[in-house]
């Protein structure tokens, strides 16, 4: 039988782990990014126009949690590198619209790449029914967390 104790210690383990992993593997993204000619927030703003394709800098900012002006600064770096584009909207002249360059793409497969490597170099020391466990888990918690947005 769980008590009040038993929940809130699996609880404050969980959420203490988690911050744990989180930690590290922000670290290591960036010592990974520090191979790359690209900063983290520009990878995030990559990562989010692949998954949601061409958004506006309103939109990207609501997904991002960001204010447009800071946003503005990012998006005019990651334009002069070549990694994204402004594109008139072709229903809406008058909106404009972020595109992800083949530059930015190839960055973004190139650092994942990396990020990957690095992930399987921890995971190769947890055995195989264990992985699927863990995904299992993560599915889970990913599924009933992402609700709540």
């Amino acid at each position: 039988m769980l008590t009040k104790t038993n929940v809130d210690r699996h609880v404050a383990e969980i959420e203490e782990l988690l911050r744990n992993v989180g930690t590290i593997l922000k670290k290591r993204g960036r010592d990974i990014l520090s191979n790359f000619d690209i900063t983290p927030p520009q990878l995030d703003a990559l990562l989010v126009l692949r998954d949601h394709g061409e958004l506006t800098m309103g939109e990207l900012c609501q997904k991002m949690y960001l204010a447009c002006s800071t946003a503005t600064d990012l998006i005019d770096r990651m334009e002069r590198n070549g990694l994204i584009e402004r594109a008139r909207d072709t229903n809406d002249r008058r909106v404009i619209r972020l595109k992800v360059l083949p530059k930015g793409s190839s960055v973004i497969e190139e650092v994942m790449e990396a990020r990957r490597t690095y992930l399987a170099t921890i995971l190769a020391e947890i055995d195989l029914a264990d992985k699927e466990r863990l995904i299992q888990s993560v599915e889970q918690l990913n599924y009933l967390m992402s609700r709540e947005v």
